[in-house]
């Protein structure tokens, strides 16, 4: 995968093992169209199969991390839509890029300034490590725009922070800042607004030289054990173990151990 221009608002680019997504409509403070969202999914499909990389990162240019679903553009044609097409568009769009995040098997590092809101707001749940500056705001506009929520908020939230604040975030519309999502266990961390490039940095180096194989088998157990029991659970991480002992990090690991010094992995 190779570096590309953002005419459509998303600026990717692949270097170095690492596939860095930027949302890059500052204007609209980084909100998401339809294209947009099928350039995302069309990279994160292809990350899957990309045995190169090792960390995906989410980010956004300019102030705002991302303000959600542009519904401006959505409908700002003349023709009302038919009957039905947000539930027919939904799932091959938004819902899409979702479970995508969630099921490939590289850690994702999502860094968020300023507004993560609705659409926004998911993404920043669907990654394995977000952090945030402490002045972000992360926000569910859902309910005051007289809709309801969608992209996994309703999936997401009570899982990570309990059925009460996830009512409190998704029918009362409470902001939170990033040192509160943080406290409230919603994202990995906070950290000063000047200190979000090199905190996130650090992170996506962290896991990029990290054993990916087992991080990624080790993300999909984690996931599956949120719907399955303790049986299938161990069943599912006794197939990680095997595929994961199979692979060069696993040897070197190993000898890393027995020789006293830090393991070198590849992520083969």
């Amino acid at each position: 995968m190779s570096g590309t221009a953002a005419p459509e608002g998303v600026s990717i680019e692949s270097r170095d093992g690492v596939l860095r997504i930027a949302l890059d409509r500052p204007s609209r403070k980084n909100s998401l169209d339809a294209v947009a969202v099928r350039r995302i999914v069309a990279a994160l499909e292809a990350a899957a199969t990309d045995d190169a990389l090792r960390v995906v990162v989410l980010t956004g240019n300019g102030a705002d991390f991302c303000s959600g679903a542009d519904w401006v553009a959505a409908n700002s044609g003349a023709a009302r839509p038919r009957t039905g097409s947000l539930q027919r568009r939904v799932p091959l769009q938004a819902h899409r890029m979702i479970e995508l995040l969630r099921q490939l098997q590289l850690p994702v590092v999502c860094a968020v300034r300023g507004h993560a809101a609705g659409l926004g707001f998911q993404l920043a749940l669907a990654a394995d490590f977000t952090i945030a500056s402490e002045s972000a705001c992360f926000w569910e506009p859902f309910l005051g725009r007289g809709f309801s929520a969608d992209s996994g908020a309703t999936w997401l939230l009570p899982r990570l922070v309990g059925v009460a604040r996830a009512k409190e975030l998704l029918l009362l519309g409470r902001k939170l800042c990033g040192a509160d999502a943080a406290s409230w266990g919603i994202i990995h961390r906070a950290v000063p607004d000047d200190e979000l490039d090199s905190a996130t940095a650090a992170l996506v180096e962290q896991l990029a030289s990290g054993p990916t194989v087992a991080l990624g088998l080790t993300k999909q157990c984690i996931h599956r054990s949120l719907e399955t029991g303790l049986a299938e659970a161990m069943q599912n991480e006794a197939f990680a173990l095997e595929l994961s002992s199979r692979t060069a990090d696993f040897k070197e690991g190993l000898l890393a151990f027995k020789e006293r010094r830090p393991a070198r992995f590849t992520g083969q």
